[in-house]
């Protein structure tokens, strides 16, 4: 979801709305059988001729056979396969909740094993450890569920001629209806919302640009963006990004970048060595190139020192690293581990990214250290993050919102004081291009689930 992209060169690779979201006018539309309304004229008629026989009866003193009643037909099932759900509304604000009352939320993507885990597939003993995560995968796919309807909603809607910030904060406020967490009350982001903020890198920009306040920037017709955010609930992060290209001279890049990620999730498992999973993704992405609009023809490279990552609870980066290149890393991928698999490719550049640009992300390390501060704002900015966002990934705009004011002194403060992680957007050289696509993945202890896959990718 979001582009959490780790920079090998010694960049952390953690990843890290918008004014108050309006109440919606949406209608929101009860799905039935096309037939239900004659259902009702049919019971109106019946009841009708059951009313004309007993007057019949009465006045001839001989008793009308009635009309045998018709039973009702049930209703057609929702979207969440249960009679009387609710379709989503346009621009989505239904929650997922309410579209799955009864809790169970879609599957996603469902991989056997291969080789020498195979057995965990009918194995009795993973089957009853995989029965035990009942509530993990339950927040896990309501917040891919959530992620799936508005990347849906966004892909369909977003176009050249609209400002990153009209973008962004669509994208979130779909998330926070969705997920039935606005994050005004303090603490109510902490169990439900973004889980990354809204990255949307252009062209040689791959990862962590999300516009501040103020920003007019325009999307145009030639640009390549990068769509990456996260959705949570309860800690639960899914982590998911496409490209939106709009001129048909980039397919093969996102073509390329999407097979690469689609290797990398193939590959990915129990047991599995990170350097054999980058080798393969490698191998994939290499083997694309694209002819630009000038004539020249550039290889599909993937960005070297950018990297999938481990996902815990609250933390968009764990710690284990997935390459997207080969290399030395034997650290293995280890049961009930989540996983987000992402893969960037660059062409007319140099595969690879340097700090550039002015900074949006970040997020409370892990290991903060407990130190006294000087600077007065600090200290109260401090006291909002921790009971507002906890060590999950923000951005300034979502300070703006909660109502923050000239609190940038106090916010560079906490990032000098080791406490706050800063992460400013990762570029590749001026001229070149980048693509990304990546889905979180769970290692189950009985089968790799892809949980924020879609129709869409």
């Amino acid at each position: 979801m979001a582009a959490t992209a780790k920079a090998t060169d010694g960049m952390a690779g953690l990843k890290l709305d918008s004014a108050h979201a309006s109440k919606s006018k949406d209608t929101v539309v009860e799905t039935s059988n096309p037939q239900d309304g004659d259902q009702d004229h049919e019971d109106s008629d019946d009841d009708a001729d059951d009313a004309d026989g007993a007057a019949d009866a009465g006045a001839n003193g001989v008793e009308k056979k009635k009309k045998k009643r018709k039973p009702r037909k049930k209703k057609k099932t929702g979207a969440g396969g249960t009679a009387g759900a609710k379709t989503q509304s346009d621009p989505p604000r239904v929650p997922v909740a309410q579209l799955f009352p009864n809790g169970q939320y879609p599957e996603g993507e469902i991989c056997e094993y291969r080789n020498e885990n195979s057995f965990r597939t009918t194995n009795e003993e993973k089957r009853h450890l995989d029965r035990m995560n009942n509530d993990f995968l339950s927040e896990y796919r309501q917040g891919a569920e959530v992620h799936r309807q508005v990347r849906q909603w966004a892909r369909k809607n977003i176009k050249p001629g609209q400002t990153l910030t009209e973008i962004a904060e669509g994208i979130e406020n779909g998330v926070r209806y969705l997920t039935g967490h606005q994050g005004l009350e303090e603490g109510d982001n902490i169990k439900g919302g973004m889980g990354f903020p809204t990255g949307l890198s252009i062209n040689n920009c791959a990862a962590h640009y999300t516009p501040n306040l103020g920003n007019k920037t325009v999307l145009q017709q030639e640009d390549v963006m990068k769509v990456d955010f996260g959705v949570h609930i309860n800690g639960r992060i899914v982590d998911s990004a496409f490209t939106m290209t709009f001129d048909p001279v980039y397919d093969n890049l996102l073509a390329a970048v999407k097979d690469a990620t689609n290797t990398g999730i193939r590959e990915a498992g129990i047991d599995v060595r990170m350097s054999d999973i980058g080798a393969a993704i490698q191998e994939t992405m290499e083997s694309y190139e694209v002819t630009l609009k000038d004539g020249n023809t550039y290889p599909v490279k993937p960005i070297r020192n950018l990297n999938g990552h481990d996902i815990i609870q609250y933390s968009i980066h764990g710690g284990k690293s997935v390459p997207i290149v080969k290399g030395g890393d034997q650290t293995k991928m280890e049961e009930g581990e989540t996983f987000a698999i992402e893969t960037f490719g660059s062409i007319a550049g140099k595969g690879y990214v340097r700090d550039d640009l002015e900074t949006s992300h970040y997020a409370k390390r892990q290991d903060a250290p407990k130190i006294a501060l000087r600077v007065s704002s600090a200290k109260g900015l401090l006291r909002s993050i921790d009971k507002n966002f906890g060590t999950l990934p923000f951005c300034r705009r979502y300070l703006d919102r909660l109502g923050h004011e000239k609190y940038l002194l106090g916010l560079n403060n906490l990032v000098q004081s080791g406490i706050i992680q800063d992460y400013p957007p990762l570029c590749d050289i001026k001229g070149s291009y980048t693509a990304q696509f990546e889905h979180t993945i769970l290692l189950r202890p009985n089968v790799k689930e892809v949980i924020s896959r879609g129709e869409d990718y």
